[in-house]
């Protein structure tokens, strides 16, 4: 083989090129990349909503000897580098921590994301009759484009509490054996007017009614009998009324289970990957970590697709007040300065999703900026809208930081953006984060169809995101 040219040395040494993460990937690697995606798909099925997917960490976190931050105070239980502890705020919201080697004043590896995704609630005066059907009501929740949740099959999930405080769970149109619901469309033969709108104006949010029922409760001399036959029927299998539903939290998701996608099987399609797969990933990260330096964080949130507000968002005190717990815990005298010593000295991977590149839709992304399935975990610098507004913007310093930890673990990552300058935009929770002085940046999985009902991701990416999350807290 002829020498290399002194071009071709200058071309190898100076530029560089994002890697496909199948290349080169063995029979024994895709296997363990499939296993790994099997088990993810699994997570996805049981937690559809934020409070299923918060009970399933606190159920995996418990299994692998994590205990509860209430139980250690009160038992006066002695902690000690390498103790697991959990928090749980409001069935909604979850912290996992694995106490560090230093004290934690001297800041925390955290990797944050949330559980919330973009779906239809029931409102909480839902039920009625009209046409000769009987329907609900319904509100949607975070930035979805209406027509796609039309004449598509739908399951509802949720909370409703009783009079007397009895809480009842609901799960129905998952069992293959269960009815599901639907929000109709119009016929083409009649959409003429629909049709010439705005794709954002065809379906208003008003519409999104969901049909639950057509029989009528068989008796004469009865107003809204269909509406009485479908309340009949939740009552003698769930025991509720028609006032319970002003103490319920009911969600419309789609119905149905995670599903490989393509002939090669390389991609998953579901409902939820934003940002269930960053939660599910960083969760299996930090179940692999037992004495770290630092204290290792995994925070889950609620409520970011609405602006992070709440009691569950990142922008309650949640965090703040846990750690402040926890220092009360480790040190022999609390302050507050600890607390803001320790969030302050901080490191965060802000693990949310990016809009990755769609050959069909090339025109709102940069290509030579852009995020690609298949290429690995991604990492964003600054979010925002139009001219960086919002953005955490991280700063070259702790950028080089993860760069380098993810070169010196062999994994492979990729750049990115959401969209070209002047497209739009968006937000995660770093920039709540960075409030606190920490040092953060964006970083997760590439999707295709971000906040439609199914939503694309790759195999390999997947499992390359938890590579990445777990050389961060072993950093």
């Amino acid at each position: 083989m002829a020498d290399e040219t002194k071009g071709k040395k200058l071309q190898k040494n100076l530029t560089h090129k994002w890697e496909n993460v199948w290349k080169d990937m063995d029979s024994s690697e895709e296997k363990i990349v499939e296993s790994f995606n099997e088990e993810y798909k699994e997570f996805l099925d049981v937690g559809k909503t934020e409070r299923e997917s918060a009970e399933e960490i606190i159920r995996i976190a418990k299994e692998n000897g994590y205990i509860e931050l209430n139980e250690v105070i009160n038992k006066n239980m002695e902690v000690k580098p390498g103790t697991k502890i959990y928090v749980n705020n409001k069935n909604k919201a979850v912290a996992m921590f694995v106490l560090g080697k230093e004290d934690i004043t001297k800041g925390m590896n955290i990797v944050g994301s949330h559980l919330d995704a973009p779906r239809i609630d029931l409102k909480q005066n839902p039920l009625y009759e009209d046409g000769e059907l009987s329907l609900f009501k319904t509100h949607y929740y975070g930035g979805i484009k209406k027509y796609q949740w039309v004449s598509q099959p739908l399951a509802l999930h949720g909370l409703v509490i009783k009079s007397n405080g009895d809480k009842v769970n609901i799960v129905i149109g998952e069992d293959e054996n269960d009815p599901v619901f639907m929000i109709t469309d119009l016929l083409p033969h009649l959409a003429k007017d629909q049709m010439g709108k705005k794709m954002g104006e065809g379906i208003t949010g008003e519409g999104l009614n969901l049909i639950v029922g057509s029989k009528p409760y068989n008796e004469d001399d009865l107003s809204d009998k269909i509406k009485l036959n479908v309340l009949n029927i939740l009552n003698e299998k769930y025991g509720i009324k028609e006032e319970d539903f002003t103490s319920a939290e009911l969600e419309v998701v789609p119905a149905g289970k995670a599903r490989d996608l393509g002939l090669d099987r390389s991609l998953v399609a579901a409902y939820g990957h934003d940002d269930r797969v960053c939660a599910f990933t960083s969760l299996k990260a930090i179940l692999e970590i037992d004495n770290p330096n630092r204290t290792s964080v995994g925070l889950f949130v609620d409520k970011e697709e609405i602006g992070s507000v709440g009691n569950t968002g990142m922008q309650s005190r949640f965090l703040e007040n846990t750690v402040a717990e926890l220092i009360d815990l480790t040190s022999d005298s609390y302050s507050e300065i600890k607390t803001r010593r320790a969030l302050a000295n901080s490191r965060v991977l802000s693990a949310d999703v990016s809009a990755a590149f769609d050959p069909n839709y090339p025109n709102v992304l940069d290509k030579r900026n852009a995020p690609y399935v298949g290429k690995g975990v991604t990492l964003v610098k600054y979010t925002g809208v139009r001219g960086k507004g919002g953005s955490n913007d991280a700063n070259a310093e702790y950028m080089t930081d993860i760069r380098r930890i993810f070169n010196e673990n062999d994994i492979i990552w990729q750049m990115g953006e959401l969209g070209k300058v002047d497209q739009g935009g968006g937000g995660t929770i770093a920039y709540m984060l960075a409030k606190y002085g920490m040092e953060v940046i964006d970083c997760g999985v590439p999707v295709l169809s971000m906040h439609a009902p199914y939503e694309v991701v790759s195999k390999a990416d997947v499992f390359m995101t938890y590579k990445g999350y777990k050389a961060f807290y072993q950093a």
